[in-house]
C-alpha cells in the first residue's frame, strides 16, 4: 500500500500539523475558523461517520469545501461546486526578496479585501492573513499588487492570493510576489507550492516559466449539508459552529 503524501490531501495535513492552533475539529474532521479559510479537512475515505461529524462541526446547510478527497457523498447532500485544478510544486523557482515589497498586516485586511474583490484571485477572508506571510506592492500609497502563505503541510507551503490591480497588470508585479514568498518559504527550509484551476491556462503558464511544474491534478469540491441530518445533534456545538458560513 502506497502511503499518501502529505499534498494529497493538504489541508488536513496542515491542520494537523503547522496549522493545528488554528483547527476545529469534531471527530475526525478538521476545519478552519469560518473568517480565516474555508476548505474543511475530511479523512482520505470518509465514512458515514465522518460525514456526520463534518455536518455537526459546520452546521446545516452550510457548504463543504475541499479537495484531495475522491469519495461519494451522503444520500441528500447535494454537490454546489465541481472543478478540475492543478497542484505545482518547486521545480527550481528564481525565488529572490523584492525590495518593493511590504509585509501585509491586520491594518492592510480592508485594501487586500478590496483588491480580492477586483481580480478574485480565490478565496480571501477577513483573516485569512493569520495562516501566513503576505506581501504586498503599493503604487501612489494604493495597494495593486499581493500574494501570500495559505495552507502549510509539514515542510512544504502554499502559494496562494496571487492578484494585480487591471491597471497594473503586465508588468510581472505577480512573478516578482511570487519570488519573494518563495524566496521566505526556502529560507524556512520549506518548499512552496500552489494550486490553480484547471481552465486558468494563463496562470498556469506563468508559474511554469517561473520554475513550478505540475505534481498532480486535483478535484475542487463543494456540497451543502441539508437542513436535517439524521443523527446530527441540535445542540449548542451544531449551533455556535454553525453562524458564519464559509465562502467559497
Amino acid at each position: 500500500m502506497t502511503t499518501p503524501h502529505v499534498l494529497d490531501n493538504p489541508a488536513r495535513s496542515a491542520l494537523l500539523g503547522p496549522h493545528a492552533h488554528l483547527a476545529q475539529r469534531r471527530g475526525d474532521v478538521l476545519c478552519y475558523p469560518a473568517d480565516v479559510c474555508p476548505f474543511v479537512a475530511l479523512p482520505d475515505e470518509p465514512d458515514q461517520n465522518a460525514w456526520l461529524d463534518a455536518a455537526t462541526l459546520l452546521g446545516p446547510g452550510a457548504l463543504v469545501p475541499f479537495t484531495g478527497v475522491d469519495a461519494a457523498v451522503p444520500p441528500g447532500w447535494e454537490e454546489v461546486g465541481f472543478g478540475p485544478g492543478v497542484q505545482m510544486i518547486d521545480a527550481g523557482i528564481d525565488a529572490v526578496g523584492d525590495d518593493d515589497a511590504v509585509r501585509l498586516g491586520p491594518a492592510d485586511v480592508p485594501a487586500m479585501l478590496d483588491l480580492v474583490a477586483r481580480t478574485r484571485p480565490g478565496p480571501f477572508l477577513p483573516r485569512t492573513i493569520a495562516l501566513g506571510t503576505y506581501l504586498g506592492i503599493r503604487r501612489g500609497g494604493a495597494l495593486v499588487a499581493m500574494a501570500g502563505e495559505r495552507l502549510h503541510p509539514p515542510g512544504w507551503t502554499e502559494i496562494s492570493a496571487v492578484c494585480t490591480d487591471p491597471d497594473h497588470q503586465g508588468s510581472g508585479l505577480a512573478s516578482r510576489l511570487v519570488r519573494a514568498v518563495a524566496a521566505g518559504i526556502r529560507a524556512r527550509g520549506e518548499t512552496p507550492f500552489l494550486h490553480a484551476a484547471a481552465t486558468n491556462t494563463n496562470a498556469i503558464h506563468l508559474y511554469e516559466t517561473l520554475g513550478f511544474r505540475l505534481r498532480r491534478t486535483v478535484t475542487f469540491r463543494a456540497v451543502r449539508i441539508p437542513r436535517a441530518v439524521p443523527g446530527q445533534p441540535a445542540g449548542p456545538l451544531a449551533a455556535e459552529l454553525s453562524a458564519g458560513e464559509p465562502a467559497l
